[in-house]
């Protein structure tokens, strides 16, 4: 996937633990390590919002586009 979850980066620059801001934001430090891994498939906006407020950031510094236009089985693509 052309996205990548850049948590692991911002909880070692604001020193923070994962399970600290699970606590934090009211997410379970399951899901929050689903995220942490780019193993999850959606992210809410709010729950973005709660990690850049904990970890005063911007969503830019969460996510990172590194191109490609590869899509997913199931997913629509161009002409769909």
């Amino acid at each position: 996937m052309p996205i990548v979850v850049n948590l692991d980066v911002m909880l070692a620059k604001r020193k923070r633990r994962l399970g600290d801001l699970a606590d934090a934001i009211g997410i379970s430090i399951q899901n929050l390590s689903i995220l942490k891994t780019g193993k999850a498939r959606a992210m809410r906006f709010s729950t973005l919002a709660a990690i850049c407020r904990e970890l005063d950031c911007q969503p830019g510094d969460i996510l990172e586009y590194v191109g490609g236009d590869e899509v997913g089985e199931g997913e629509a693509g161009e002409g769909s």
